[in-house]
């Protein structure tokens, strides 16, 4: 088993466990990559628990989680309420993930699941998925 795989077995052995479909793990150029479709945000929001209890700030960026989540029910909606600028739409949740998306002010877009009080899981209308930050989200009625 390769070091990196034995580094993050906690979080392989969940992505097998949690019913992900299509799960696939690779190493390449000293990087973990998982991909695959989580059945719930709960199953990827936990995964990304696991993930950052190994790597606290996934600071040694040796793992990219290529995860998404297959509900395809139409969620609760949020609208984008930064000051004027883009939101934001991160891989995972944390400022130091990379950026996957943006959503504009006032857009109006999907909540897949919240990770915690600071990050929500969100779905953009063109399909981007990812992380942002909660203060510049809220519920539309």
């Amino acid at each position: 088993m390769a070091a990196l795989q034995e580094k993050y077995k906690e979080l392989i052995d969940a992505v097998n466990a949690s019913g992900v479909t299509g799960a696939q793990v690779s190493e390449a150029d000293g990087v973990l990559h998982i991909t695959g479709t989580a059945p719930s945000a709960d199953v990827k929001n936990k995964l990304w628990d696991i993930y950052g209890k190994i790597d606290p700030n996934f600071l040694t960026g040796d793992v990219v989680m290529n995860v998404n989540v297959a509900t395809a029910v139409a969620g609760a909606k949020v609208k984008v309420v930064t000051d004027e600028s883009n939101l934001n739409i991160r891989k995972g949740p944390g400022t130091d993930q990379p950026i996957v998306g943006k959503a504009a002010h006032g857009e109006v877009i999907t909540l897949v699941g919240k990770a915690n009080d600071q990050w929500w899981l969100v779905r953009t209308n063109d399909g981007e998925e990812g992380y942002s930050y909660s203060q510049y989200l809220s519920p539309v009625e």
